[in-house]
């Protein structure tokens, strides 16, 4: 007998799938081409082409991918290709795959549906959505891409890199918005099977709560859209349609297995369920109106406190009967015959009784069981006081005689029920009647052993009716609600921090990622960030503090390490430079971040010829780093090399137009040749991008300044020191303009500032000299000449000039400082 083909190529994809969720990619690939040898068809190329992709090669993903990828014939192919397009710059073609694939994924929704034991092969409307739109922002289609991104967040709210990407673009967005748990987005994580379940068997995933029962979903605000665009009405909630697409993943055969298994009865002498795991010993109590039965799981009585249910017993029993199944028709049962006269513990301890019990008949059996006192007319006892006090045994049967024992159902509840407390046991002169269940009595006190016990027992309610009913389990749809608001109130706080961050509004980035929990504060990104909004603000040492504990907790993380060393190069921490440079080296020398910081290291040590070759290898390795571009003309223009410091500024541009730091670069390089004009220029389209710098606004201040326009540089002086008022350099170049305006009152308070700031610093006591010498204090003048001769030496002429002019001063020079 020839072996079926479509069997094999099924076990040959359930193989691949294996080797991908246990990451034996290269198993994965083996077994790729044996499918694609065996089977051409589209989905073996897909699998072949995702093979090829995790293990890191796009160049063969695109080629194994193309055939179908790139018409969009199949959309994992068509997804596959336009994911190697973008690795390999081919961005036009990645964009015709998914634009010609649109109709199979633009109402998709797989959210929801990747679980431990289920999965998604194919990507949804978002995740298209979002790889298309970094398709768009690669291919410099600002305005599609950002459609895309805004068309991916409106599928979903979780897809973060797209709500970064438009931050980082430039875009503004209304956060509150953006990540808000909407009707249909929730609904696709009701689709999820329950924690227990998943567990066991890969179960079908239940329907949507209805609408009526939704807790947080009813109160969202559905109206409003994040981009003020007008929400495309094509997404529909696939969700349960049977799309083969999201249908669950054939490679998870073992949880076709369990879910096989729990189609039958489990062993009776076993109480554990599929794969040897035990049934929770504490389920949650449960009214009597809503039996619970867990999928995948024996389905055992449980503990007698939450089955409150247990105290009514039908009369007739057969002890002979093996215990059958716990199932809803059991319950059924019991509930449609409340009258029955032997069956309800609590109705026959409620009924009126002419039984009194003395102390000298308070007795008990061998087996410990109380002895059930004969009324005095001479009446058998009621049925079901000896079903309850008698022990059982195999002799009951003959004893009570087979008139009063018929039925196998109460039996066969009792014997597969987990033994509950005996009837009330009575003190040292005590005495109790009829079975409870264990906790929901207190013993009889002695004192009302007088009465009769039917009387005390009638002026109690019944155990089942009296109790306190505990609080029914909360629906699963309103505890994923509940979940789902508490995430989007997360993601609200950092999504608030970041756009802020983006925007340079650093003290509102700052307040928000502050405002988050302590657990999530101090985690590798929020504490970069931090560090980040620091270093934006001129705060060095802040920032400092927070990428040290960044290193700390993530000893591994390159991320954000050139921001890094550049604090530590503005601090002048050579030897601290130096150590994480070559840490980084050592740990990844492919990283580009651990380039840049050895590129620092050797530019505060004064190499940068060095600096540079280090600034050349992280380009390489990473041919779109902004930021590797603009350390590299920084030191081009150390060197004098002002041409090439300039294309090394344009190159920073042209990967990323929102990078202010190559603006002010180009504006350094055209105010060092005297072009204040271009200079001018440079230094607004920065400060645009990043208006609440204090350097950019000192920069232009100094460029009108040259220019002669004193009293507007003056403005941006001001500016400067009120974003950073410990900022030596800034309250330095205005206590410079104060001193070439002639005010002499306001100039000298700012340069008691600078002493007590920067008490070493020459320009300080030069400043000092030259005010002391317009006010015609030649004593003053002289000693702070002095301090700043001994502190900078290479001064020495200009100084040494000013004391010689004591005598006959011509007018404030401001020569030494540019």
């Amino acid at each position: 007998m020839a072996p079926n083909g479509v069997t094999i190529a099924a076990l040959l994809r359930q193989t691949i799938y294996y080797h991908l969720d246990n990451f034996a990619y290269e198993n994965a690939l083996f077994f790729g081409e044996r499918l694609l040898a065996h089977d051409r068809a589209a989905e073996s190329a897909f699998l072949l082409a995702l093979c090829h992709l995790r293990l890191g090669d796009p160049r063969s993903a695109y080629e194994v991918s193309k055939q179908y990828g790139y018409r969009g014939i199949h959309l994992g192919c068509a997804f596959v290709f336009a994911q190697s397009c973008l690795d390999l710059d081919r961005f036009k073609e990645g964009i015709t795959a998914l634009e010609k694939s649109r109709a199979s994924w633009t109402a998709k929704s797989s959210i929801g549906k990747h679980t431990s034991t289920t999965r998604a092969p194919y990507p949804d409307a978002a995740a298209a959505s979002c790889l298309l739109g970094k398709l768009y922002r690669a291919y410099d289609d600002k305005k599609k891409a950002v459609s895309c991104f805004e068309d991916a967040l409106r599928s979903n709210p979780l897809m973060w890199d797209a709500f970064t990407i438009l931050c980082d673009m430039g875009v503004d967005i209304r956060v509150p918005n953006v990540f808000r748990a909407t009707d249909s987005f929730a609904r696709g994580f009701d689709q999820e099977p329950s924690t227990v379940a998943e567990t066991v068997t890969a179960s079908i995933p239940s329907g949507p709560e209805p609408l009526q029962k939704r807790s947080v979903s009813q109160s969202v605000n559905q109206d409003s859209d994040p981009f003020d665009l007008h929400r495309q009405t094509a997404f529909q909630d696939v969700a349960g349609n049977g799309n083969p697409l999201f249908a669950e993943v054939e490679n998870d055969l073992m949880a076709k297995i369990v879910a096989a298994q729990s189609r039958y009865p489990p062993s009776h002498g076993n109480r554990n369920g599929p794969e040897g795991m035990a049934t929770p010993p504490a389920a949650p109590p449960v009214a009597p109106e809503q039996p619970v039965s867990r999928v995948g799981y024996p389905t055992e009585p449980p503990q007698a406190p939450p089955r409150r249910t247990r105290t009514a017993q039908p009369a007739e029993v057969n002890i002979l009967e093996a215990p059958p199944r716990m199932s809803y028709r059991l319950g059924a049962r019991r509930r449609e015959r409340p009258q029955d006269p032997g069956g309800d513990i609590s109705e026959s301890m409620m009924k009126p009784s002419t039984l009194s019990i003395s102390a000298t008949e308070r007795k008990r059996t061998a087996s410990g069981h109380p002895v059930q006192p004969r009324p005095a007319n001479g009446e058998e006892p009621r049925r079901s006081a000896r079903l309850n006090v008698f022990p059982r045994s195999t002799t009951s049967k003959g004893t009570a005689g087979n008139g009063t024992i018929g039925s196998t159902a109460t039996r066969e509840l009792k014997k597969a029920r987990p033994p509950v407390s005996r009837i009330l046991r009575p003190g040292s002169s005590g005495s109790s009647v009829g079975r409870v269940v264990s906790g929901n009595r207190k013993p009889v006190e002695e004192g009302s052993m007088d009465v009769d016990h039917s009387d005390a027992v009638r002026g109690r309610e019944p155990p089942a009716l009296h109790a306190p009913i505990s609080k029914p389990a909360e629906p699963e749809s309103a505890k994923v609600d509940e979940a789902l608001r508490w995430i989007m109130e997360l993601l609200k706080k950092m999504a608030t921090g970041y756009l802020s961050a983006s925007q340079f509004k650093c003290q509102e980035a700052l307040n928000a990622f502050t405002s988050l929990p302590r657990s999530h504060h101090d985690t590798p990104w929020v504490l970069a960030q931090v560090g980040r909004a620091h270093y934006e603000q001129a705060n060095y040492t802040e920032a400092e503090k927070m990428f040290r504990r960044l290193r700390v907790l993530a000893p591994t993380r390159h991320e954000d390490m050139e921001v890094y060393s550049t604090v530590l190069w503005l601090l002048r921490k050579e030897t601290d430079l130096s150590f994480l440079a070559h840490e980084l080296v050592d740990a990844a020398w492919d990283s580009p971040q651990a380039w840049c910081a050895l590129g620092n290291a050797w530019s505060l040590a004064c190499d940068h010829e060095q600096a540079l070759r280090c600034f050349k290898r992280a380009i390489q390795l990473h041919p779109n780093f902004a930021y590797a571009y603009t350390l590299q003309g920084h030191e081009h223009f150390e060197n004098e090399e002002y041409d090439k410091a300039l294309t090394s500024y344009r190159h920073a541009i042209s990967a990323d137009k929102r990078h202010y730091n190559a603006y002010y670069g180009l504006g350094k390089v055209h105010e060092k040749l005297g072009n204040y004009d271009r200079a001018l220029s440079h230094y607004v389209a920065a400060l645009t991008i990043h208006p609440k710098h204090a350097v950019l606004n000192c920069c232009i201040g100094t460029v009108l300044q040259r220019q002669k326009n004193i009293g507007q540089a003056l403005s941006y002086f001001n500016k400067a020191a009120e974003l950073a008022p410990r900022a030596p350099d800034v309250r330095l170049r205005k206590a410079r303009a104060l001193l070439s305006t002639g005010q002499l009152k306001s100039a000298q308070q700012e340069l008691m500032i600078l002493r007590d700031l920067a008490p070493d610093k020459a320009q300080v006591h030069y400043l000092l000299g030259k005010l002391a010498k317009a006010l015609h204090d030649k004593k003053s003048a002289v000693r702070h000449f002095t301090i700043a001769l001994s502190l900078d030496p290479k001064a020495s002429p200009e100084i040494k000039g000013e004391i010689e002019g004591l005598e006959d001063d011509d007018g404030l020079d401001d020569s030494m400082m540019h």
